[in-house]
């Protein structure tokens, strides 16, 4: 054994389970890669709008991570393992580019999406914003918001936004901070 070695410096036994793990996300990322562009795109563009309402109070919970998982599996016809990547990319590409990139993103899901689709995404995402417990304000603003630039009327705003009145905390007498 050499002095390096000693040292925790040496060259290192390649773990199995972490090259086991790798193995998986890689093989999660090619089935991916194997989607019609279209169709990955509609995908990705989903569920990078999703996680920009949960990010909208500056904190995306637990539950509303399991939340944007559930509905990529049901509406993008994914596997839960590719949800999850695909969740958690959109998470992280929201974190660092969600400033710039949250217009042009609902802009061209507008773009490519039925009148069906942009009320599917809205109402998916008033129950990611939902699934911690509460609509807060912040959220509610960048849900107008999104409606607005998705080119859907107020009216269908506010028919999606009365389905989860119980959760919106602006009409919570508890609302205080936001939520």
């Amino acid at each position: 054994m050499s002095i390096w070695s000693k040292l925790g410096l040496g060259p290192r036994e390649p773990d199995p389970r972490s090259s086991a793990e790798r193995d998986t996300v890689r093989r999660i990322v090619d089935e991916l890669d194997g989607l019609p562009l279209e169709r990955a795109r509609h995908i990705a563009s989903f569920a990078f709008l999703l996680s920009r309402v949960a990010r909208a109070d500056l904190h995306v919970s637990d539950e509303e991570t399991r939340a944007m998982e559930r509905i990529v599996v049901a509406r993008g016809g994914l596997p839960e393992e590719q949800a999850m990547i695909v969740v958690q990319m959109a998470k992280t590409q929201s974190l660092l580019f969600g400033g710039t990139d949250n217009y042009s993103v609902t802009k061209e899901f507008a773009r490519s999406a039925s009148r069906e689709d942009k009320l599917a995404l809205l109402e998916c995402a008033f129950a990611v914003s939902a699934a911690d417990g509460g609509v807060s304000t912040a959220e509610d603003v960048v849900l107008r918001q999104m409606a607005d630039e998705l080119g859907l009327e107020h009216r269908d705003f506010i028919a999606v936004r009365s389905r989860f009145r119980e959760h919106l905390g602006v009409l919570r007498p508890d609302d205080g901070a936001g939520r």
